[in-house]
């Protein structure tokens, strides 16, 4: 098959994040709560240094959102997991104490790979592996186990590249290789972080 017209693939930090249980609400809940969660992304991400000009605007899931950050000096691949995830962790708390009614938690996937784009947005096997990363059984499983805010799973690629290394504010030691994904026939393991959202204080 000829794939010489296709957009050539472009780097970024993919993160996916999912609602816990939104099937569960009502239409117009669903509604508050989406207006909610992309603030606190925008709010999350600024906090970590990346301002919108150095990502992609926020891409619909329903009940999530995919986001990517592009290749910058200004954006490292560490402030995702040092700055970002704590601050995202931190707002669903305060937002949960300020209006409990809405409260929500969130299972947040990171990876980093080639995503391309076409008219109807973005795709790629590394927003797949993203994906199937936040929505696997055993993500769900542990933060539906967990008093936390939110749980945090990353691709083996990112351990090995980014967490294997213990760069400052990141605690290796505190994930664990627990979840397993298929796509198409590749075999994937996602490293869970072991205390909420696995990042050294």
């Amino acid at each position: 098959m000829d794939t010489s017209a296709a957009d050539p693939p472009r780097h970024r930090s993919i993160v996916v994040v999912d609602v816990e249980g939104s099937t569960a609400r009502t239409n117009p809940a669903r509604a508050r709560l989406r207006a909610v969660l992309f603030d606190l992304l925008d709010e999350a991400f600024r906090a970590g240094g990346i301002t919108a000009d150095l990502r992609d605007a926020f891409i619909d899931r329903g009940d999530g959102a995919i986001c990517l950050v592009r290749p910058a000096d200004e954006a490292p691949k560490t402030a995702l997991l040092v700055h970002v995830v704590p601050a995202l962790a931190q707002l669903l708390t305060r937002h949960a104490g300020d209006r409990p009614d809405l409260a929500f938690r969130l299972r947040v996937a990171v990876h980093a790979g080639e995503v391309h784009y076409d008219a109807r947005g973005v795709y790629g096997e590394d927003i797949d592996i993203a994906c199937r990363l936040v929505d696997a059984a055993e993500t769900k499983r542990q933060l539906r186990n967990s008093p936390e805010p939110l749980v945090l799973v990353v691709s083996g690629e990112f351990h090995r590249a980014v967490i294997r290394h213990g760069y400052a504010g990141i605690d290796r030691s505190a994930f664990a290789p627990v979840v397993n994904v298929r796509l198409g026939e590749q075999k994937m393991r996602g490293w869970i972080g072991a205390s909420g959202a696995g990042i050294a204080s």
